[in-house]
């Protein structure tokens, strides 16, 4: 055996001739022996790609209590236990317990994008062994393989071509070319981008014409593909701003509580307080200081958002993708199946000096020498509606746009000969009794032309005839189209071999016309682009498809036609591309690796990137991204597997509204927690100043009471409000200033100030100048704070403009809510609460208290609202708007 040579064929096989490359992986067209392939075998390993260690159920499980938050709820259960509280341990332990569950069941489908990668080996191979074709298991080559391909087959292992008879390979998957690429055995410059290797065929891409020999140059990880798993093996999930915010909320919530135990355990001590009250006293701070049910919260509230998406084709893979959403300030979007409709069609014809479309109407002059060009490009065709190369199955529909019976055409005149279409000809010639139809590069049938059709019949084909044949090439390969030429002639010009198969047509050919083909942006991407471009949001469309097409299609999309290559890329250092990615919003040409750079120097500049795509290529940066987002429709398993949500009907105007419920659901997420902390702010100053007074009000366990019917019911109902009709008009949230923004502290502040003052007043009312607190103060504190946490949720909603009566679930959630707090007060639960039965009166002073305090908390929210308003980031900063 002998290694893999370290020579420049070995090295780049795409630049080195076939005799070269044969050479270096020491092997010859006949193939190897099996000997030698069982020993290359057990060097090389098997042509697979590594399937990642996966996450087991357990591991899964165990990393929803991956969070501060939740540390520091088992922490106050702890807390709770050693105190002798067991029922505050217990309600505390089942809220963490369900938010664990929650999050599992969300979770349990782990990331298999190795798997995905993996399933796209072909099983078996036909390999030249011993001099003989054989089929073997794909995963059995090995580097100096000899396989022979063939229409359908998909490619089993990299490898450089040696023999290509009309071969055409489907590499979309790959590279992001939206049309097969026509192979050929010639060697490419070294440095080529990978879709323009043209002499390379590729693990996983597909065979849709021709047939072809090619020597095996790399197999399991080390082919573009395994690369590509490479890359996602070694990417790490990507934190959401919520999961980050969350985390450090639970920092300083953990230190919140060490700190008051530091000061009130001393200094009640000091004021001759019992220690077992004292720490009892430290326990009822931690439990008011930490809003148990808030990983719970958030999560159903994500949980409902993921339905609701789904409901409306976006299937979320990851829970905390949703409220991400929001704050996604750069779209990077594949071009082919997501910008386009992933198929070619005709979009104009020419015939001499005149320039239509199938669709359009045009004289009778035009329209005979147009059906004349479909029926030649029909006959001169493989094609049939449903299956053979796109751009003949263009043509193809186009004939049938035209009214002509494709089917009867050809039965009618039945092919009894052909010259298939290889890349070094490019063109393809069809034998139909006396005449004779070519199609192919314009260039080649025009240099094989002696005529062209005009109005008046066929005239010569003159150097200013040619000239303007070719001018209007240029015009149409300006707006991205795949230009085919198409002529007729006699069969007199048909050359053949000895067994009188034809082999070349000599020159005499009268140009028909000309057909120009793309693949369409769809319908609705202009204008969902619009929509997020006037939300704040900047599109970039990153595409493996050349220069001249990426320029057309961003053009006609508003995109911009400036554009960026991968080989400018390459040129650019990481500084640079920051810069580059801040101003061109088109980028063409890119390989994985490059897609990759293009986001994190977007990430680098502060940015949220979604990246949408559905190739094999696409699914490194889709891992990267910030929100991955596949086509479920188009898209491989590999895009799908690495993103985070996936569209099932492939539509970027999708996105646009996934981003729209992203946005709404963060509202809500937003609403809740000013809600929840500032019902916590009121507890924590509550208690700590009444136990510096000597008074020890809300007890632990009717804290957690608090805590369970604001953090429960009417809190989940907030995640089911309508969103505010301006949820698009606003710039992209700053994910830096997270969700305790300015607004929220200013909130969180002002309202729990006034709750705070509102219910010392009303203790010390109820006290009456006793000295200590009895069962009955107890409960007016108790059920007069309740009241007022669900008035001020109303007022929450104002300030983020939600109708009042918009919302009949948390109405609902309220009474209900209600009524389990009368149930403490007037069942026998009182014994578990300490609370006693309120009379008629003392509903009055807590009527007169919420009442008083009303005005307070409006104006508390409006200034909110303002300070919110007034410290935007996204627009301060200057953050680039829509391009």
């Amino acid at each position: 055996m002998t290694d893999r040579p370290a020579a420049a064929a070995a090295e780049a096989p795409h630049s080195g001739d076939d005799r070269t490359v044969l050479d270096a992986y020491d092997t010859d067209r006949d193939g190897l022996t099996e000997a030698e392939a069982a020993t290359r075998l057990e060097a090389h390993g098997p042509n697979e790609v590594e399937r990642g260690g996966g996450r087991s159920a357990a591991d899964i499980f165990v990393a929803q209590f991956d969070s501060v938050l939740i540390w520091v709820l088992v922490a106050a259960a702890l807390l709770s236990v050693w105190a002798g509280h067991a029922v505050d341990a217990v309600l505390i332990a089942v809220i963490v317990v369900a938010n664990g569950v929650f999050g599992f069941v969300q979770d349990y489908r782990a990331e298999e994008s190795l798997a995905a990668l993996r399933e796209l080996a072909a099983p078996t191979a036909t390999v030249r062994r011993d001099g003989t074709a054989t089929d073997v298991a794909a995963t059995d080559l090995v580097p100096g393989d000899i396989v022979e391909l063939g229409g359908g087959d998909v490619v089993p292992a990299d490898a450089r071509l040696v023999v290509s008879r009309s071969l055409e390979v489907d590499e979309s998957a790959l590279t992001g070319e939206s049309v097969p690429v026509s192979k050929a055995v010639a060697p490419v410059p070294a440095d080529a981008p990978l879709a323009e290797r043209t002499s390379m065929v590729y693990r996983g891409t597909n065979v849709t014409r021709g047939s072809g020999v090619a020597v095996v140059t790399a197999t399991g990880m080390e082919t573009q593909v395994g690369a590509i798993a490479g890359q996602l093996a070694g990417t790490a999930e990507t934190e959401t701003p919520l999961q980050r915010e969350l985390d450090r909320l639970g920092r300083l919530l953990g230190l919140g509580v060490v700190v008051l135990a530091a000061l009130v355990v001393p200094l009640l001590l000091a004021r001759g307080t019992e220690p077992v009250q004292s720490a009892l006293t430290a326990i009822s701070l931690a439990v008011a200081a930490v809003p148990e049910g808030l990983p719970a919260v958030v999560t159903l509230t994500l949980a409902l958002g993921v339905r609701r998406m789904a409901e409306e084709d976006a299937l979320v893979r990851r829970l905390p993708a949703v409220e991400a959403l929001g704050a996604v300030d750069t779209i990077c979007t594949d071009k082919t199946g997501t910008l386009t409709e992933g198929r070619m069609s005709v979009t104009r014809i020419w015939v001499n000096d005149s320039v239509t479309a199938p669709g359009e109407s045009v004289d009778v002059a035009d329209a005979e020498r147009v059906d004349r060009l479909l029926r030649a490009g029909t006959l001169c065709n493989d094609a049939t509606a449903d299956d053979g190369d796109p751009t003949e199955q263009a043509i193809v529909a186009a004939a049938r746009q035209r009214g002509i019976d494709v089917q009867a055409l050809r039965e009618d005149r039945p092919r009894t000969g052909e010259i298939p279409f290889s890349s070094e000809r490019k063109w393809m010639g069809t034998v139909h009794g006396d005449d004779v139809f070519v199609k192919g590069a314009p260039a080649v049938v025009v240099e094989k032309s002696s005529q062209v059709l005009t109005a008046d019949g066929p005239t010569p084909l003159s150097g200013a005839a040619a000239e303007r044949i070719h001018e209007r090439v240029d015009a149409f390969a300006d707006d991205a189209l795949r230009v085919l030429a198409v002529a007729v002639g006699d069969s007199a010009a048909v050359e053949r071999d000895d067994a009188g198969d034809p082999v070349d047509i000599s020159d005499g050919l009268t140009v028909v016309g000309l057909v120009g083909m793309l693949d369409p942006p769809r319908e609705e991407v202009a204008a969902a682009i619009a929509a997020t471009q006037r939300a704040g949001i900047d599109v970039k469309m990153v595409t493996g498809d050349n220069a001249r097409t990426a320029a057309a299609i961003g053009a006609s999309l508003g995109l911009g036609d400036a554009v960026t290559t991968g080989r400018d890329i390459e040129a650019l250092t990481d500084e640079q591309l920051c810069e580059r990615v801040a101003s061109v919003d088109v980028f063409a040409r890119t390989s994985p690796a490059q897609k990759v750079r293009i986001l994190r120097a977007l990430q680098a500049g502060d940015h949220i990137v979604a990246m949408t795509g559905d190739g094999v290529n696409d699914a490194p940066a889709l891992k990267h991204a910030d929100i991955g987002v596949a086509m479920g429709v188009r898209g491989t398993d590999v895009a799908k597997q690495a993103s985070d949500i996936v569209l099932l009907d492939d539509n970027y105007a999708t996105i646009e509204r996934a981003v729209e419920r992203g946005r709404a659901i963060f509202d809500n997420v937003w609403k809740f927690v000013g809600y929840l902390l500032s019902a916590n702010v009121a507890e924590v100053a509550i208690v700590f100043i009444a136990s510096l007074l000597g008074y020890l009000v809300l007890p632990a366990v009717q804290l957690l009471w608090i805590n369970l019917l604001t953090d429960g019911l009417p809190a989940l109902a907030l995640g089911a409000d309508p969103q505010s009709g301006d949820v698009m008009e606003r710039a992209p949230r700053d994910p830096d200033r997270g969700i305790v923004d300015p607004g929220m502290l200013g909130l969180i502040g002002g309202a729990g100030t006034v709750s705070t003052a509102g219910i010392l007043g009303l203790l010390f009312v109820t006290l009456d100048g006793a000295p200590s607190v009895t069962p009955y103060v107890m409960t007016m504190v108790f059920t007069a704070f309740v009241v007022l946490e669900f008035e001020k949720l109303y007022v929450i909603r104002w300030l983020r403009e939600t109708p009042t009566a918009s919302n009949r679930w948390l109405a609902a959630a309220v009474g209900g809510s209600l009524a389990l707090q009368l149930a403490v007060l007037y069942t026998p639960l009182s014994d578990y609460f300490g609370t006693v039965a309120l009379g008629l009166l003392d509903w009055g002073y807590i009527a007169v208290l919420s009442l008083g305090v009303l005005p307070l908390y409006l104006a508390v929210a409006a200034a909110a609202r303002r300070i919110g308003r007034g410290t935007d980031a996204r627009t301060d900063s200057g953050t680039r708007g829509p391009s």
